[in-house]
């Protein structure tokens, strides 16, 4: 049973910092792609960040040189530290996982960041 546990997500002023934490369990987490999506209010799911097995990353450009994803196989636990949050950043934050040649993922409940003053 694949369950991916995300937190951290709490209101923030503009030009704020905070990490987000995804614990992952059921899977072998050292063979999977993970990802952080985000869902603003009235937009589509975009992707925020990967990376991958080796711990190669990706970054969509609206949070590149801001964000930063990370992972720690010995907790199988994937963050994003999130600095110089907007407004625009404001949404819900997903945790995913995606197994590389399997083509299957596995999705976060969310949790919700909020960046106002």
């Amino acid at each position: 049973q694949v369950q991916l546990v995300e937190s951290g997500g709490d209101l923030v002023q503009p030009g704020g910092s905070l990490r987000l934490s995804c614990a992952a369990s059921g899977i072998i987490f050292s063979m999977y792609e993970m990802g952080w999506y985000r869902q603003g209010p009235g937009k589509q799911r975009e992707q925020v960040a990967t990376i991958t097995r080796g711990s190669a990353t990706n970054y969509a450009d609206s949070v590149k040189g801001r964000f930063t994803i990370s992972r720690d196989n010995a907790k199988n636990t994937v963050y994003l530290q999130m600095n110089s949050l907007k407004p625009e950043d404001t949404a819900v934050y997903y945790c995913s996982a995606r197994h590389p040649i399997m083509v299957t993922r596995s999705w976060g409940q969310g949790t919700q960041v909020t960046v106002s003053s």
